[in-house]
């Protein structure tokens, strides 16, 4: 484990030290490790029971490059008080879409109408939860208070919960106007989420054994850690923001309405990543200019070879196959010609091969842990 955290290491420092390969079960680690698995009872130890087993789960079935260190961390018990109006989602059945209703129908007066977040954070509940994980693990695991208070500074999914899908890209050609207002009023309001994060001495690094961004893991000595006896700040961690919803606008409405917003928010982080599921390749031309970016995504819809030439040796090529491929149904043969174009197309590149999104594996787990045998197989080939 040692050896491999030194290998995400120099990977996030640009080294070509072979593909990283990892696999996220993500909605299907429900079919991985049932409910019915687990030995705890109560709700907190059969949080930390799952979190462990995942571990072992990574280290002993799936076989990837996740890294298992003797951390374990205790997340911080916190809230916060919304945006000032509920934006309630149904769920559909068997882990299904959800649908929602957008409070507004115009861009009229929105910002006037929200709040901004306040952070509450009740740091007596969670060090009672450190001084148990301290006593249960004593000996066998180092317990450190850490954690995420947030996934992305993309905005663009706090702005369709808003006003819905349709309505910020009609917006954009109806009321570019009020797009703006709404976009800037979310980058301030992320930005004082973070000022209070800051502020409150939360924050803590993800530059190990973190899972970042929509991909790979967090390892680096490129990223300062704190100062001696201050708190950490955005300075001291990956940043990473990406705009999936908008993948039907044009790049020039992507480069006015959603990047020159998430722009201000990146800037307070030391190395940043982007992207998710949209394709980044069509959006290049803008995504390339934020600052200190490591790390892009290269969904399913992107065109490899495009990315590989403009990603070349100077990013992080975070590849993210097709989860249909094993999500319905399991075709060798579809998933490894699906990887050897991967690995033809980025051969000079700095890649990891991320399966995520992988919602169901229709109840048959052994497709995870046979899909790394494959791309670890396809990957010796391709060395050859």
């Amino acid at each position: 484990m040692a050896a491999l955290a030194d290998r995400w290491r120099r990977h996030n420092a640009l080294e070509r030290v072979g593909p990283m390969v990892v696999v996220w079960p993500e909605g299907s680690w429900v079919e991985v490790l049932p409910e019915e698995s687990l030995l705890c009872s109560d709700p907190l130890a059969r949080a930390w029971e799952t979190e462990l087993r995942r571990r072992l789960i990574h280290s002993e079935f799936l076989k990837d490059d996740t890294p298992v260190t003797s951390v374990f961390r205790v997340g911080w018990v916190w809230s916060d008080t919304g945006y000032g109006m509920e934006v309630p989602h149904q769920q559909g059945e068997h882990r299904g879409s959800y649908v929602w209703t957008p409070p507004f129908d115009s861009f009229d007066g929105i910002p006037e109408k929200l709040s901004m977040r306040r952070v509450l954070v009740d740091e007596d509940a969670t060090r009672r939860q450190a001084a148990m994980a301290e006593e249960v693990f004593d000996g066998l695991l180092a317990v450190e208070i850490g954690g995420s208070f947030w996934w992305t500074m993309g905005l663009t999914w706090r702005a369709i919960d808003l006003v819905g899908l349709e309505g910020l890209m009609l917006g954009m050609v109806d009321d570019p106007d009020g797009v703006h207002r709404l976009m800037a009023w979310l980058r301030d309001e992320h930005a004082q989420f973070l000022d209070q994060l800051e502020q409150g001495g939360w924050l803590t690094p993800n530059t190990a054994d973190h899972a970042i961004a929509s991909g790979g893991y967090g390892f680096t000595d490129e990223i300062p850690a704190p100062e001696p006896g201050r708190a950490a700040t955005c300075a001291n961690l990956w940043g990473f923001a990406e705009s999936q919803e908008t993948v039907g606008v044009s790049p020039s409405m992507f480069a006015e309405f959603v990047l020159p917003y998430q722009r201000p928010l990146l800037e307070r982080f030391a190395l940043n990543c982007y992207g998710c599921c949209e394709p980044v390749d069509g959006r290049w031309e803008s995504v390339r200019n934020l600052p200190r970016l490591r790390r892009v995504s290269v969904s399913p819809w992107c065109d490899q070879r495009f990315m590989a030439e403009a990603l070349g040796d100077r990013y992080v090529f975070s590849r993210k196959p097709n989860p249909s491929l094993v999500c319905v149904g399991f075709e060798e043969e579809a998933i490894r010609r699906d990887l050897r174009e991967t690995l033809d197309a980025a051969k000079d590149c700095v890649l990891e091969i991320i399966l995520k999104d992988t919602h169901t594996v229709q109840g048959d787990a052994s497709r995870l842990s046979r899909w790394v045998e494959i791309a670890r197989e396809e990957i010796a080939r391709a060395s050859d």
